[in-house]
């Protein structure tokens, strides 16, 4: 799989997908504002938590993401997050975690489907431009671009003409977005084989589950070193000092969660927005007398719960 017509700094070999010091952003890249990756708080030993700490600590996170928002939206920023990993990896997990307070007015989550006849007669990048954010909002793509470099590539849905010319145009690309004032960052969900085994077999065996696994999870399952190569492969052309892959050790669901959490909010340098105190006016009072409750269509009692 190895692309012939573009130079590239070679990969470092891996077994599977777990994250290797090679998957990291390189040492001597320059620092991007509010990067902790390189403190020594980082390099500290992780907090031990227990469940109820975990929540504590989420809700924590989950605030401060609201704080977050009201500042790009104050300030008319614009916040492009890009999850990839492997199926099973949990991006769709993170995405609901992180938007689950959140303003949905400016904030939108983009997963989208196959291309059309139409899209697929279109530049590549062009059904995502579309997706881009406005001033004041924040767009988490649930699968990317990406798609070219790690699926359509597997599986053969597109060709090596159009893979190569993905690996020349993408970063220029994000640079070009970064330039425009776009806030990017790139996670990978990285997942060991052994994990992502016992989330499949998960999928099959739960109903409410069971629509997560197509038959395009089933043979990438089938192709778990080919897909390992493509991730190398993309990670040789594209982790780029202005858009770096950050990777997050995911077979701990929660611990992915609040470890990637605290990595975006310490990217984004935000800072919390005064909002005026609101006091509730008093309630309207005059004469007026509602139609009765039995002029209405109810929904059934079934349940009460006390």
């Amino acid at each position: 799989m190895a692309v012939n017509s573009i130079a590239k700094p070679r990969p470092t070999a891996r077994s599977g997908d777990k994250a290797e010091p090679g998957d990291k952003a390189k040492p001597g890249d320059k620092a991007k504002s509010g990067d902790k990756a390189n403190s020594s708080e980082s390099a500290s030993t992780p907090a031990q938590l227990t469940n109820k700490e975990y929540k504590k600590e989420l809700e924590r996170l989950q605030i401060e993401l609201l704080y977050m928002q009201e500042w790009i939206v104050a300030r008319g920023e614009r916040l492009v997050v890009v999850f990839e990993g492997r199926d099973t990896a949990g991006k769709g997990g993170m995405i609901k975690t992180i938007t689950e307070f959140l303003n949905p007015r400016h904030c939108r989550v983009v997963a989208l489907p196959t291309p059309s006849d139409r899209e697929r007669g279109q530049w590549y990048f062009q059904r995502y431009t579309a997706q881009l954010p406005t001033a004041g909002e924040i767009v988490l793509f649930d699968r990317s671009w990406y798609n070219r470099a790690g699926v359509e590539r597997v599986m053969g849905f597109c060709t090596e003409d159009e893979y190569n010319d993905f690996f020349r145009t993408c970063p220029q690309f994000e640079r070009a977005l970064i330039r425009s004032g776009i806030l990017l960052f790139k996670y990978w969900l990285s997942v060991s084989d052994d994990e992502q085994e016992r989330r499949f077999q998960a999928r099959i065996r739960q109903p409410h589950k069971r629509w997560k696994l197509s038959t395009i999870d089933v043979e990438a399952r089938a192709r778990w070193v080919d897909y390992s190569e493509a991730k190398d492969e993309m990670f040789a052309y594209t982790d780029i000092k202005e858009s770096p892959w950050w990777v997050v050790e995911a077979d701990d669901k929660r611990t992915a969660r609040l470890n990637l959490i605290t990595h975006l909010l310490s990217q984004v340098p935000h800072e919390r927005i005064e909002r005026e105190k609101v006091t509730l006016p008093p309630r309207q009072q005059r004469a007026y007398k509602r139609p009765p409750v039995s002029t209405q269509s109810m929904v059934p009692t079934h349940y009460e719960v006390p």
